[in-house]
């Protein structure tokens, strides 16, 4: 007789949502912490900077809904739909945020996506970042696949994911609509094994 039983998951339900969000250091002296309601400026900041709303889709245009955004982060996690931080310097506020969303445990992928404030940019933050946070997806999460995508027209995303160590795997065809259009995506994927 052949066993039909299925595929074990990769991450068994629960072990996002029974894990306390950490706090993640980087070398930079930056950090990588759980959102606060005292965030909300940095999420009004955000939903104001062009670059950010072009390549984010981001709209948040009142104190109430980056409050409800900020509560929806948390119950997302409990949810274990997302894994969301803010980047700050220890005890400052937000100046950008990077996380994963589209996660499924029992397939053992992630898709990560971040942005950062002005004061943030240039600096290797976003690498540095998706570097950790790719660690902790792998090391502390126990998936196996993250994928990172960007519009082609975004170079500087494209930089980030190349430093990264994210290979790219290929073009999505008008994969993305954004305010101008139709936009192609790279995709780029990090397993397990490859950091």
């Amino acid at each position: 007789m052949i066993s039909s039983s299925p595929i074990p998951p990769v991450v068994p339900a629960g072990r996002l949502a029974d894990m306390e969000q950490p706090v993640l250091g980087l070398s930079s002296g930056w950090e990588l912490r759980p959102w606060r309601l005292d965030d909300a400026d940095a999420l009004l900041a955000a939903g104001r900077d062009q670059a950010i709303r072009h390549w984010n889709r981001l709209l948040v245009d009142s104190p109430e809904a980056a409050h409800r955004r900020i509560e929806a982060m948390c119950r997302r996690w409990q949810d274990e739909l997302s894994a969301i931080w803010a980047i700050a310097r220890p005890g400052g506020a937000a100046a950008g945020l990077i996380g994963w969303g589209d996660i499924d445990l029992a397939g053992g992928g992630a898709e990560i996506f971040y942005w950062l404030l002005p004061e943030a940019r240039g600096g290797g933050v976003a690498v540095e970042a998706t570097e950790r946070v790719s660690r902790w997806a792998f090391d502390d999460l126990g998936l196996h696949r993250l994928r990172l995508c960007h519009s082609v027209a975004n170079v500087a995303s494209c930089r980030v994911a190349e430093k990264a160590g994210y290979s790219i795997e290929g073009t999505m065809r008008s994969a993305l609509l954004h305010a101008d259009g139709w936009h192609d995506e790279h995709l780029h994927a990090l397993v397990q094994g490859d950091i």
